[in-house]
């Protein structure tokens, strides 16, 4: 019953164990679906099944119908011109950074946004070459081809011969293809789950180690002394341009400098007056489709696995900001399967790996663009480009798409600013961004990533070795607990108690047996002071015996442990008589938590220390049950709905008066949080002396007690 009396509640009920509970309130059986369940599930086929699966592997079918015409035609019309032209440079810049020739990257901008407006799920970003993905392929050409240690040069007037060309050109589409195969297949089996081994923090350490790797190329040492000063200039009144365009006019910031650079370059004839490097040829239409080779398959597999993961992450990340701000559903394991099919595509006709990238799906967004439409409509300025009007952008000097590449980097640069951020709110997100930047660095980007998302399991799982502990109060001699103090333990450890005591008795039990000892009402009386007893070392079947529980039914007296033993038998005094475990953060027990648990509850039994748990929920039990867990020492009994239900029945069966609630012996409350694992059976002392003392109510007039840190 619940009796509100203005701003307060009265609740009256009776107190709950998990066991009364259950018993006055009966659960509902339902049947939970085994694997056998799940597996036939699968293979059986309706037309209402084969519907829903239609739609969720083409996603078009579901909002293609519901465009709206007249009012997304429009805007979607502007914003597909606006991001085809940013994709048609990104395009050429980006094929830079993987080692191929310009031209090759129109490639790579116009095939993915074919197969994702028909597969994908998001609305609003735009899919194509990405520079960290760029970055990661170009690092597979130049270890895999022959002759891949030699970067572009800007200065060249050439390309190297076509041989070599031809096969850095077949790495990049080979490794395409096969993190294309990968994606494709973490879809089909149902693993987008992935993504959430890749924390914000993960990515961002990790975007912008690839951005130093882009900035810091080995070439800028080894052949200054060739540097064109042409080139040079360019390039860094390119990157002035951009910056101060980009804070002047979001749309235009990529095109406007573009464009002036490749009039100027072909008014001027720079490649002839000062040799600079330019796009060069452009060769009108697509080249024929190519099949990928094995045996760049076998080398590159953990490269390709990395380019894979790091693709669908950023793709993902960037396409749930626009579905929580446009208000509706993706699917992480569809956005794989289109992901994996757009690289497929893209590299069997010699394109390279793509994703999204930041800026070109934020014109796409901030132009206007309401669906996929306006992707589809970029990608028809790409195939314009393509197939007509590219020998426009012959002129164009390498250095200036460096320039604009580089452009596109500051976003990433701009990064570092995280750690201070991240250092407030988590250091441990703060110390995973650090370590993955460094692994990065150091390991490089393939491995950089499987280490730092190694790194990240770790911290895991150290957090969750570690887990975090409070000692909770009666306020205001209600049924609210809050912490006590910044840091709980019960005060001391009870293996060390029970083992201390059970040696303490094998002692008296001599002196009983000797007639040396006797029991009056203030105490024991020992008749000798000349008993000795040795301590000499314990061999493994002793201490097992000590770690039984007390037995003192062969003994004609009670012992009081608290009390003074005779013979000076020195055993710590235990302050407490119940321990209540707030589990509510708990979310599961593996079989080696499980036996830690029992240990810890024995050990507390054992010396004559209740325990009880509080805030689970029913399957946490059913799984104990099922592990037999419970036994004649560890009941089912020890288990409460709230704290104030398992405090309520320990003083009924101290029989305290409800009243005054106090104790010469406390009652402890630990809120265990938020961990899933109890590796360490033993609690650890902090101060007893201190914990001894404390009264487990607090009368604070209805208020919490402000104390400083």
């Amino acid at each position: 019953m619940i009796e509100a009396i203005g701003n307060q509640y009265i609740v009256a009920r009776p107190v709950y164990s998990t066991n009364t509970f259950g018993e006055e309130f009966k659960k509902t059986h339902r049947h939970h679906k085994t694997f056998l369940d799940h597996l036939k599930g699968c293979c059986s086929c309706s037309s209402q099944k084969a519907k829903k699966i239609a739609l969720s592997l083409f996603p078009i079918a579901s909002w293609l119908p519901a465009y709206k015409i007249k009012e997304w035609l429009l805007s979607d019309i502007v914003s597909g011109i606006s991001t085809g032209l940013v994709a048609v440079l990104q395009g050429l810049a980006f094929a830079l950074l993987v080692n191929i020739p310009p031209a090759y990257g129109l490639y790579a901008a116009f095939f993915p946004v074919l197969t994702y407006f028909f597969l994908g799920t998001s609305r609003h970003i735009s899919v194509g070459p990405f520079p960290v993905l760029s970055m990661m392929v170009g690092v597979v050409v130049t270890r895999v081809a022959s002759g891949g240690n030699t970067a572009p040069e800007l200065s060249s007037s050439s390309m190297e011969n076509d041989s070599v060309v031809e096969e850095r050109i077949m790495v990049a589409a080979s490794v395409t293809v096969l993190s294309g195969i990968i994606q494709l297949l973490l879809g089909v089996l149902q693993i987008g789950f992935v993504v959430i081994y890749l924390s914000e923090s993960l990515i961002s350490g990790f975007t912008t180690a690839a951005a130093i790797h882009v900035l810091v190329l080995e070439s800028v040492f080894t052949q200054i002394q060739k540097t064109n000063i042409a080139d040079l200039v360019t390039s860094v009144i390119i990157l002035v341009v951009v910056f101060v365009v980009k804070e002047i006019n979001q749309r235009y910031r990529s095109k406007l400098p573009t464009v002036i650079a490749t009039g100027v370059s072909y008014g001027c004839n720079f490649e002839q007056r000062f040799g600079v490097a330019v796009v060069g040829n452009m060769s009108l239409g697509f080249q024929p489709p190519i099949t990928p080779s094995v045996e760049v398959f076998q080398d590159t597999i953990g490269d390709s696995f990395g380019i894979a993961i790091v693709g669908f992450a950023v793709a993902f990340s960037v396409a749930s900001v626009y579905s929580l701000k446009y208000d509706y559903p993706i699917d992480g394991n569809q956005e794989l399967i289109a992901l994996g099919i757009s690289n497929i595509f893209t590299g069997a006709f010699k394109g390279f790996a793509g994703s999204t990238a930041l800026s070109r799906s934020g014109v796409q967004e901030s132009t206007g663009g309401k669906t996929q439409v306006a992707g589809l409509l970029s990608a028809v300025i790409v195939l314009i480009v393509i197939v007509a009007i590219g020998f426009l952008l012959q002129p164009l000097q390498k250095s200036v798409l460096a320039a604009l590449a580089l452009g596109n980097l500051k976003g990433m640069l701009m990064q570092f600013a995280e750690i201070g951020r991240l250092w407030k709110k988590d250091k441990y997100d703060c110390l995973i961004w650090i370590m993955t930047f460094i692994f990065a660095i150091v390991l490089g980007l393939g491995l950089g990533l499987a280490a730092s998302v190694a790194f990240q399991l770790l911290t895991i799982v150290f957090r969750t070795q570690f887990p975090k502990c409070t000692t909770l109060a009666n306020v205001g001699r209600s049924n609210i607990y809050k912490n006590k103090k910044n840091y709980a333990d019960v005060g001391f450890n009870p293996l060390r108690i029970l083992r201390k005591r059970n040696k303490a008795l094998k002692k008296i039990r001599k002196l009983q047996k000797r007639g040396l000892i006797q029991v009056t009402p203030k105490g024991f009386i020992c008749t000798s002071d000349g008993f000795k007893d040795s301590d000499e070392e314990l061999d493994n079947n002793q201490i097992e015996e000590l770690d039984q529980p007390i037995n003192t039914t062969d003994l004609p007296f009670e012992i009081d442990w608290n009390a003074r033993l005779p013979l000076d038998i020195t055993v710590p005094a235990v302050s407490l008589h119940s321990l209540i475990l707030d589990f509510s953060a708990v979310s599961f027990l593996d079989v080696s938590s499980m036996r830690g648990l029992k240990t810890i509850f024995q050990e507390f039994i054992r010396i004559k220390v209740d325990v009880y748990i509080v805030g689970t929920d029913d399957d946490f039990i059913d799984k104990l049950a099922r592990c037999e867990f419970f036994d004649d020492e560890v009941t089912d009994s020890i288990f409460f709905l709230t704290i104030h239900d398992a405090v309520l029945h320990i003083l009924m069966k101290k029989d305290y008066s409800t009243s005054k609630l106090n104790s010469s012996q406390p009652i402890t409350y630990i809120q265990v949080f938020p961990s899933t694992l109890i590796p360490d059976p033993h609690f650890h002392s902090f101060s007893q002396e201190k914990e001894m003392k404390f009264d487990f109510t607090i009368n604070t007039n209805g208020g919490v007690r402000n104390r400083e840190c």
